[in-house]
């Protein structure tokens, strides 16, 4: 079947970005990126953006080509962005074999994107199985079933891996997973991102220089 009409007809008249976006002046961004996430990252929640903690999570494969998904923020801290996930899959194999990453934010609803480029370090022992715990007993089930991405032959295949390894969880007292694991992406560079309808966006980066970070302006 053909489509009805070409995306051009789809989205036309689809607004880009909302009438009213929150302010952003530069001039009184804090010396930190961490500071003006924590303070954008607020102001999400407040305003009831939809999971404000989603976030895009780019890597490289064996193959030297960009892959993307997106999972869920952990922590943002003086270290870095935290996000989890097992060694075994394909996130965790290629932020193993090639520790850099990419993260976006987008938030529509306030017209705002967060980009951030560092490189990749893993969580301690302690650090990954304290996450892993955290968990929901399903999720831990699926991580311990341990077969992420891998082909599957039916609904019916993964309902009797989950319950096995639900019942293994139910038996024994947290049983820890071996690959699970915290993955911080140390910033290199954090690009803060506000929209105008007039497309005159507001961009300010945020770089490495020594100790410190160099705040500088960018043109749309």
């Amino acid at each position: 079947m053909s489509p009805s009409g070409s995306i051009r007809d789809i989205v036309r008249g689809v607004p880009v970005f909302p009438e009213d976006m929150p302010p952003f002046d530069p001039a009184v961004a804090p010396a930190s990126p961490l500071g003006l996430f924590h303070e954008w990252l607020q102001r999400a929640v407040d305003d009831g953006v939809a999971a404000p903690h989603a976030v895009h999570l780019s890597t490289v494969g064996d193959d030297g080509a960009p892959d993307s998904r997106v999972v869920i923020l952990k922590d943002a801290t003086a270290d870095g962005f935290q996000v989890a996930s097992s060694t075994d899959s394909p996130k965790g194999r290629q932020l193993v074999a090639n520790p850099r990453a990419a993260l976006t934010f987008f938030w529509p609803a306030a017209g705002r994107q967060i980009r951030i480029r560092g490189g990749v370090t893993t969580g301690t022992t302690e650090e990954n199985d304290a996450d892993f715990q955290r968990r929901h007993p399903v999720a831990r089930a699926l991580v311990l079933a341990g077969s992420q991405s891998s082909v599957l032959q039916g609904r019916a295949e993964l309902d009797s891996a989950v319950e096995d390894q639900v019942r293994r969880i139910e038996a024994a007292d947290g049983p820890a997973s071996t690959t699970w694991t915290v993955f911080t992406v140390a910033p290199d560079a954090v690009e803060f991102w506000q929209a105008d309808q007039e497309r005159r966006h507001t961009r300010l980066l945020y770089s490495r220089f020594g100790a410190g970070w160099r705040q500088e302006m960018l043109w749309p």
